[in-house]
């Protein structure tokens, strides 16, 4: 287990990535102004289910392959950013907008269109999300006291935890301003274009990261 002095900067440092404004909190801030804060709290859900299996993945290991091939990195990033700029493009030409879920499609249409589903697509395809957890937790982790893939998860779930919080006042914050102006037309028109374009903009950084 970390010692104090390494919990103090653990913390500190898992702090500083939760309020850094990466593609996951970007992700929820659209869709909590597209959708408002339903929306955006499912979203935060996704993004904390997605960002826990690279916590699992990183503890058995897996992540490291990421770390260390160039094409399974690619790959992965490439995959991010088309679903991301394929959302934005959705979200942009899609005329109707009733929080996100067509009641016309079919179950698995509407659950594959769950800002829940989506959110954990969009993490799970972002690679930098799994290089964080390789490159930060080592350095805490102390084989000789505890066993290392349990220390591994116990600081990866505390670091998302910690992200999803943030996440939440994110989505509560644009879901209120989402909910006071959703009866206006023409605000719904911009709140999805805006949502959209963010999305692409999303894809756009995911697809230059290294």
């Amino acid at each position: 287990m970390p010692t104090s002095a390494e919990w103090v900067v653990f913390l500190g440092t898992a702090a500083l990535f939760a309020l850094s404004p990466g593609p996951g909190v970007l992700y929820v801030l659209a869709r909590s102004l597209r959708g408002g804060r339903v929306e955006g709290v499912r979203s935060v859900i996704g993004n904390a289910l997605g960002a826990s299996v690279h916590v699992v993945a990183a503890a058995l290991g897996l992540s490291a392959l990421l770390a260390t091939s160039t094409v399974a990195f690619t790959v992965v990033k490439v995959a991010g950013a088309v679903y991301l700029v394929y959302l934005g493009v959705h979200a942009i030409v899609r005329r109707h907008d009733d929080g996100g879920i067509d009641h016309s499609d079919g179950s698995a249409r509407r659950w594959a269109r769950s800002p829940l589903v989506q959110g954990v697509i969009a993490e799970l395809l972002n690679p930098k999300t799994a290089l964080y957890f390789m490159a930060l937790l080592p350095h805490f982790v102390h084989p000789e006291t505890a066993p290392a893939p349990l220390v591994f998860a116990l600081l990866g779930f505390i670091a998302v935890a910690m992200a999803a919080l943030v996440d939440l006042a994110v989505a509560v914050f644009a879901g209120g301003v989402a909910g006071r102006l959703v009866n206006n037309p023409r605000w719904r028109v911009r709140q999805r274009v805006a949502a959209g374009l963010s999305m692409i903009g999303l894809g756009g950084l995911v697809a230059v990261a290294e």
